[in-house]
Parts: C-alpha cells; sequence; structure tokens
C-alpha cells in the first residue's frame, strides 16, 4: 500500500465556498492571476494522509496509486479501472480517524473521455459499512475541482469521523471507456486532539442509537420487562413522555378517542407543524379575467414588475410579432384592472418600442428603472447601438432618461437577454449576464463570436456605474487585479435582501448548457457553487432526472426572502429553435428551492396535450388542460412571471407558444399561481382518518351492526367526498363487514345501507344486496386492513403470534386477538409519530433492518 504525500494548499474561503477562480474562471486566481496550484485552495482544514486500501481492477501500468501524484501532462499518472462494468471502486484509508470536508480530483492537462462523469463517494470507520458523502460529477476539462463532503450525522448534531473513504465511479464521459481517476487530495482535520472529542461524542451518540433501537423492539414485540430494565439502566429514554403517552393510550389501551384528542392537542401546539412544511406546495392555477375592457394586447419578450405596497404591475413594451411596442401598462391588483399609462412612451420623453429589456422597481422611491433590449441586424449601426437608461416615476407619471449611453459610464454596452437585480436597502441595481450587441461588418464574411456582458452594479444616489466581475473571455480578465466569470444567456437571477446574495441558475453560453447554481456575496464578492456544495442524492444522467430544473429552458424566476425559497418556472426552450406546441417535450414544470435544507422541489409537471392552432387563435387564449377540466397555461417562452409577497401569489402574463404554423402569434393571457402548504385541518382529518380506520376495522369483528353505523357517522366525516379517490376507498371498507374472520362461511350480515341520513333505513335483505352489489365491482379479494402483514414486518413488527387458528377462533376468541390487534395499533402508532418533531419520537429505522438471514 502506498501513502500520499504530495504538499497542497489550503482554501481561504469560508462556508464551503469555492474560490471565485476555481468556480467560475479556474484557469485565474482573482487575486494574483497565477495558477491556481499556487493558490492555496481550502481554509480551516489541512491535506490529509492516505494510502490506496482497496480497489476493483485496475488496467496495465494504470495503478490505483498513481492518483497520489498530481501529474496533469502524464497521461498515464491515473488509476484506470479495467473494465467499466460495475461495481468499480477505489478505497482509501486515512492515517487516522478525521473530519474529512473536501475532496478535489484533479485531471489531465486537456478533455479526456475517461473522466468520470457521474460519482458517488462514501466514508466511514470501517471498511464494510459507509455512509453516502457526495454525489457529483467532473466536467469534461482540465480544471481541478473541488468538493464539499458530508462531514455531519443525519442530525446534524456530531461530527462524523471517518477513516476509509470509498470512490465508487458510475459514468465516464465516453461511456464505451473505462474510469479514471488522476489526481485525489482530501481535506479536513485528523489531529488527535481535535478528533479525540468529537470520535468520543460520535460514539456516544451511536450508543444512545442503539440502546433505542433496542427499545423500540422490545416495546414492539412486548418484552415490556426487557423494555422496562433497559431504560431503568441505561437512563435513556426512547421518546417524549408526551409520545409515549399516546403509545399507551392507543397501542396497550385501544382507547382511541384519548389518543384522538391528543392528536388535537399536538396539533394545536404545532407539534406537526414541522411536518407540515416540509411538504410540497399544492399549486393551482386559474386564469385572470380582468374588469377592464382595455388591456395590454398580444407579445412576448416584455417585463413586468411588482410595487407589492401599493398593489401594482408594471408591464412594458415586447414584440407582438410584427413590431416592438412601447407602450406601458399597469395592473390594480385590488380592483383588478388594467390601465394604460403612455401608449407609446418615445413621444413622453420614454423609450423607445423594444424587447428584450428588464425592468427592476425601486420601493423606496417608487421608480421603474429599465435597461437593455434586442436589435435586429439590419439596424445594428454605431447610431443605434447606445445603451440607453431609463426610469418611470410612477408617483409624478412621467419617463426622464438617465443616461443615452451606459457604456461611455463605467456601465454595460447595449445587451439583451441580460438579468436586472433590486438592492433596496443600498439603492443598488445589479446587471449581470446578456449578449453584447455590436455593430454589424458589411464585409464579414464568416460568423463573428458573440460577446458578453458581465456584472455591474449601478448606485441609485450616486448615479455612478461599477464593473464589478468581467466575462472570462475578456480580455481584461487575465489582468491580476481583475476578477472574471463566465457570463450566459437564458438564466435567471434573483437577489435575498437579508442574505445580501445574488443567486444566479442555469443559462447557456454558446451552445453550451450551465447548470451552475451559484450566489454571489454582494458585501464580500464570495461565489459558491450551490449545487456542488449541497449536491443531491440519487442523481442519475440528466438534469430533469438529477430533480433539479433543466438549464437551456427558458426560466423565469423569484424569490420569497422571508421563506428563504427560490422559484423556477420552467417552459419551452428557446435557442433550439421554435419548437411546436404539440412536440411531445412541450411542457411545463414549478420548482422551489430552498435555501435553508438546499432542497430541490418540483410542485407540478405538465405536459401539453396539444391544441388546434386555428381555435387557440380564435381564443385568443392558450391553456394546457389536465384532464380533469382544470386549465393551466401553455408552455410558451418569452414570457413574463413576477411574485407578490404580500399575497404569495405569481403572476404569468403572455408569451410565445413556439407554434410553427403561426410564427407570429403571440398570447395576452394573464394567469394567476397560488402556493399552498398542506394545512393543519388537513393533516388532523388525515390522523382521525387513520385512528378512526383502524377502530373500525376492530369493530367489524365485534359488532359488525355498531361498525357499519361508526362508518356512516364517524368515518364518513373525516373523508373529502369530493375526491373520488378518497370516496372509492371510503365505499370500498364496507367489504370488511363480510371479512371471513372465523373461519366459516360467509355470514349474513343484518345492517344498514351506506348512505347520508340514519333514518332512511331499508330491509335487512335488501341492504345486503345493495352493499354486495356495490363490491361486485371491485375485487372480492382486496386487502382493506390498515396495512398488509408485508407492511407491518417492513416496520418492525412481528406476527409471530398475530392470529390463533381458525378452528378455535370463535367471536370470545377474537376478542383476546391481542397481539394481531397491538401489532396494527403499533403500525398506527408509527405512522403518526412520523409525523412529530424527530427529537421527540422514536427512531424511525427499527432492529431487525440490521439483521440478514
Amino acid at each position: 500500500m502506498s501513502s500520499s504525500s504530495t504538499s497542497s494548499p489550503t482554501d481561504n474561503s469560508s462556508h464551503g465556498s469555492v474560490a471565485l477562480s476555481s468556480a467560475l474562471n479556474p484557469s485565474l486566481n482573482p487575486v494574483s492571476g497565477t495558477s491556481t496550484s499556487s493558490q492555496k485552495p481550502f481554509s480551516l482544514s489541512e491535506r490529509l494522509n492516505f494510502e490506496i486500501y482497496r480497489y476493483s481492477s485496475y488496467s496495465p501500468n494504470y495503478l490505483p496509486e498513481n492518483v497520489l501524484v498530481d501529474c496533469p501532462n502524464d497521461q498515464t499518472s491515473r488509476w484506470s479501472a479495467y473494465t467499466n462494468s460495475p461495481p468499480q471502486f477505489l478505497t482509501l484509508k486515512l492515517r487516522r480517524p478525521a473530519i474529512v470536508k473536501k475532496i478535489k480530483f484533479g485531471k489531465f492537462e486537456k478533455s479526456h473521455v475517461c473522466n468520470i462523469k457521474k460519482f458517488r463517494v462514501y466514508g466511514g470507520l470501517e471498511d464494510e459499512h459507509m455512509v453516502l458523502l457526495l454525489e457529483g460529477g467532473l466536467k469534461n476539462d482540465n480544471v481541478a475541482e473541488v468538493f464539499n463532503l458530508r462531514c455531519l450525522t443525519e442530525d446534524g448534531s456530531e461530527n462524523l469521523p471517518i477513516l476509509y473513504l470509498k470512490i465508487v465511479p458510475l459514468l465516464s464521459w465516453g461511456p464505451s471507456f473505462n474510469f479514471s481517476i488522476w489526481y485525489v487530495e482530501l481535506h479536513g482535520q485528523d489531529d488527535p486532539m481535535y478528533t479525540s472529542a468529537r470520535m468520543k461524542n460520535y460514539n456516544s451518540l451511536r450508543e444512545v442509537e442503539i440502546i433505542k433501537l433496542c427499545l423500540k423492539h422490545f416495546r414492539q414485540q412486548g418484552y415490556l420487562s426487557a423494555f422496562g430494565a433497559l431504560q431503568e439502566q441505561t437512563n435513556v429514554q426512547l421518546e417524549h413522555p408526551l409520545i409515549s403517552e399516546l403509545h399507551k393510550c392507543l397501542v396497550l389501551q385501544g382507547d382511541f378517542e384519548k389518543a384522538e384528542r391528543f392528536i388535537v392537542e399536538c396539533i394545536d401546539e404545532g407539534l406537526m407543524d414541522e411536518y407540515l412544511h416540509k411538504q410540497d406546495y399544492k399549486h393551482s392555477w386559474h386564469m385572470k379575467h380582468t374588469e377592464s375592457d382595455l388591456k395590454p394586447g398580444n407579445r412576448g419578450g416584455h417585463q413586468l414588475v411588482v410595487d407589492a405596497k401599493r398593489r401594482l404591475i408594471y408591464l412594458y413594451g415586447g414584440w407582438d410579432g410584427y413590431q416592438d411596442l412601447s407602450d406601458l401598462w399597469v395592473f390594480n391588483i385590488e380592483d383588478d384592472q388594467w390601465t394604460l399609462l403612455c401608449e407609446r412612451s418615445e413621444l413622453s420623453n420614454g423609450p423607445t418600442p423594444r424587447s428584450c429589456h428588464k425592468m427592476v422597481f425601486d420601493p423606496i422611491s417608487e421608480n421603474v428603472f429599465m435597461l437593455g433590449r434586442y436589435l435586429d441586424n439590419s439596424i445594428r449601426t454605431s447610431d443605434y447601438i447606445k445603451s440607453d437608461f431609463y426610469l418611470y416615476d410612477t408617483r409624478a407619471g412621467n419617463w426622464m432618461q438617465i443616461c443615452d449611453d451606459t457604456s461611455q459610464v463605467g456601465g454595460p454596452q447595449l445587451v439583451y437577454d441580460h438579468q436586472m437585480c433590486m438592492d433596496a436597502d443600498k439603492r443598488t441595481i445589479y446587471v449581470f449576464g446578456g449578449k453584447i450587441l455590436t455593430p454589424r461588418s458589411v464585409n464579414a464574411t464568416g460568423a463573428i463570436e458573440p460577446e458578453y456582458s458581465g456584472l455591474f452594479s449601478y448606485h441609485i444616489a450616486t448615479n455612478t456605474w461599477a464593473q464589478i466581475l468581467v466575462d472570462c473571455h475578456h480580455a481584461s480578465a487575465s489582468l491580476t487585479d481583475v476578477m472574471s466569470i463566465k457570463s450566459r444567456i437564458t438564466h435567471c437571477m434573483v437577489f435575498h435582501n437579508k442574505h445580501r446574495k445574488l443567486y444566479i441558475y442555469g443559462g447557456q453560453r454558446g451552445k453550451e448548457d450551465l447548470d451552475e447554481f451559484l450566489s454571489y456575496d454582494v458585501d464580500t464578492q464570495a461565489i459558491s457553487v450551490l449545487n456542488k456544495e449541497h449536491p443531491h442524492h440519487g442523481t442519475t444522467a440528466g438534469n430533469e432526472a438529477k430533480f433539479e430544473p433543466s438549464s437551456g429552458y427558458t426560466l423565469r424566476a423569484t424569490i420569497d426572502c422571508e421563506r428563504d425559497e427560490i422559484y423556477i418556472f420552467s417552459s419551452l426552450s428557446k435557442v433550439k429553435d421554435r419548437r411546436d406546441i404539440q412536440h411531445i417535450d412541450a411542457s411545463n414544470s414549478f420548482w422551489v428551492y430552498s435555501l435553508r435544507s438546499h432542497k430541490w422541489s418540483r410542485i407540478y409537471y405538465c405536459r401539453h396535450s396539444g391544441q388546434d392552432a386555428n381555435s387557440i387563435n380564435s381564443m385568443n387564449i392558450l391553456g394546457a388542460s389536465k384532464g380533469d377540466g382544470t386549465i393551466e397555461p401553455c408552455p410558451r417562452y418569452a414570457h413574463q412571471l413576477v411574485y407578490d409577497d404580500v399575497t404569495n401569489t405569481h403572476y404569468l402574463f403572455g408569451g410565445n407558444p413556439g407554434i410553427c404554423q403561426q410564427q407570429q402569434l403571440r398570447l395576452d393571457d394573464f394567469w394567476l399561481l397560488c402556493l399552498e402548504k398542506p394545512k393543519r385541518e388537513e393533516i388532523l382529518k388525515h390522523c382521525r382518518f387513520l385512528v378512526r380506520k383502524l377502530r373500525y376495522e376492530e369493530m367489524t369483528r365485534q359488532d359488525p351492526l355498531k361498525a357499519m353505523q361508526y362508518l356512516r357517522h364517524h368515518i364518513a366525516d373525516v373523508i373529502d367526498h369530493s375526491d373520488a379517490e378518497q370516496l372509492n376507498n371510503f365505499h370500498k371498507l364496507a367489504s370488511l363487514l363480510f371479512k371471513n374472520h372465523d373461519g366459516n362461511p360467509e355470514r349474513e350480515c343484518t345492517t344498514p345501507a351506506l348512505g347520508t341520513d340514519a333514518d332512511d333505513l331499508e330491509t335487512d335483505s335488501d341492504v345486503s344486496a345493495k352493499i354486495k352489489e356495490e363490491l361486485a365491482d371491485g375485487p372480492a379479494t382486496e386487502n382493506l386492513s390498515l396495512e398488509s402483514n408485508e407492511s407491518m414486518i417492513s416496520s418492525g413488527i412481528s406476527e409471530t403470534a398475530s392470529s390463533p387458528s381458525s378452528s378455535s377462533c370463535t367471536k370470545r376468541a377474537r376478542a383476546d386477538c391481542t397481539p394481531e390487534l397491538k401489532n396494527k395499533r403499533a403500525f398506527l402508532f408509527n405512522k403518526l409519530v412520523q409525523l412529530m418533531p424527530p427529537s421527540m419520537v422514536q427512531p424511525e429505522r427499527n432492529l431487525s433492518d440490521f439483521v440478514v438471514m
């Protein structure tokens, strides 16, 4: 075995932030302009020594020990697996247990088909028992990449020490090529003075978890003496006393009414709020039919901004399919009405007709600021290509040109498809990205390489521009004191006024789709790559499979700074030619990114079923039916989406539906998108249904007539009768009345029919026939108990003594079948406590999970 011994620098970035140069323009150092190999890439951690412990295979001359030496100009200095058939792996053993924070992958001096496109990293104190630390992928270039590793336990309470680290390649850039790793560095802390206390805390945490697993197992299996003895000797409590009280009344005593009252108290005290907050939003689209006779016409490439305080939405310009527009509108949210402020703004000292511009609203001055536009190639002359900058004073109702060309005063050149954000606290506007429009050359014979704009700031109070970051291909990017960034178009950008950060997602540069999720701290100038620092587990090839929005599509983003959530609406591709709306990939999706949990959630995905273009045009609206009667916006690009943070509502207007047969068609539909989390009332009704369903199941064994009344009057109260699925399941519950519990032929049951009024009774024979007829529509043998035996086994609940033999199971004996009933009650208890805070309840895992026979 060989150990690594090469020296390595440390990083000065904080909170896992990747250095500006290595993240965005890795060939340059933002401070010194030197190669990153001479810059210390890590902070608060040291390079860790390790050796090659195990490996799956290797090709001749491509030994595992090669990853210990960084030789980017030597093509043989790498570990290469003998085959790309899984599993292939490389296991490293550290000198001693350590808290490993980062892993660095070196590369060959140019792109290589054997570079690993997807990989996983596992770690643990034992070679055979490791947990997932990272799932990510390398870019196919020559730039070393650094990744943050998970270094905390699942609950985040303690550091996670490891001795072994296992790298598992999943996919190479050349699909038929073997996996290669050129160089690996690990950074963290292994000083015993630092790790000994953490090892002690970690082992103590493991010991407590083991005891809790035993306590859970003993209680579920009815070993109450062992349960009490272990709890008394260790002084470890399985759960909060309140949860133990719920177990006592529900599982041991079968007091369902008391259990319901307990659940009500828990919900009222907010104990299930954490669970509700983690649930995905439920969405609802509403077509906005305004009271105005006059309203904005069809358009795309327009802009919307919101004045949340005064409940107003401003709309300017766009392209109607034939010409650019210069009209300015305002929509009053409270009055539900559009008002035309300027039909032709250029006649009122305002901007000329335009599209692909950007606007922001300043809540302090209540002014609207506008920058940029698209120009057709035929009019791209020096006279026209000027980056004019305007404001609209909403209080005075007039336009003012701030500057006729921002490029002459330190600002950006004329750009389009850029992004703008407002920092109201510092009275600063940030402008990032976009393509720079340059005068056309009459003598040009070939395609001109497009230029992209960097990051600029405009300070409103002093009327001054400053360039913060230049594009990585800009001529000045090589200077030692110039910081650079990879600029782009079709990206989205929002500003968090409390975090003081810009968040940038996706975009395109030429034919390259950029899937980076960046944050830029406007005060410290620190840049982080969020989807590298907080990778998504369970990812596969493709962004949709990675469960994040697809880059390269028309993305619109908004932010809620109180909720710490970023919203992204993804629709048609704008760059990959005009796409017919009936194309198989024509779809909308809406995503939420939590800045607290660093996780994406796809709220909905709607594939368009296709509509006749002529009927669409005549209706002057364009909606996509989901099949259940509800209408949602059709896929589109060049639309606009804004967010009203007062009512937590999104507004969508217009766009280009991308219909090939009608390339001039633009939309004027106006939509509201409402997002709601499940409420306390919903979780209460759900819990009541679970409790009452089990109580009903037990009743069917004892008193079918009483059970039928309970089904009609108590379970029916907690069913949403407008939900077809819930209603169908409710009707099927009646089949339990005919279930053969005692091994005898099916008994006739004289019960009232399923109805809404108890007084509306039918004869016994009519009732039995009617219920049987209803059940004939579904499978007669369907298992409608609370959960199947298989489900209970997977929950760690044994069935060893769950039911006596049928020959001895009389009605009296059925009343004594406590093991089976307690197992079902325990299963319900396990489901209910999953809704409570994890710190209050028993472990989610089971002792039986670790026993493999």
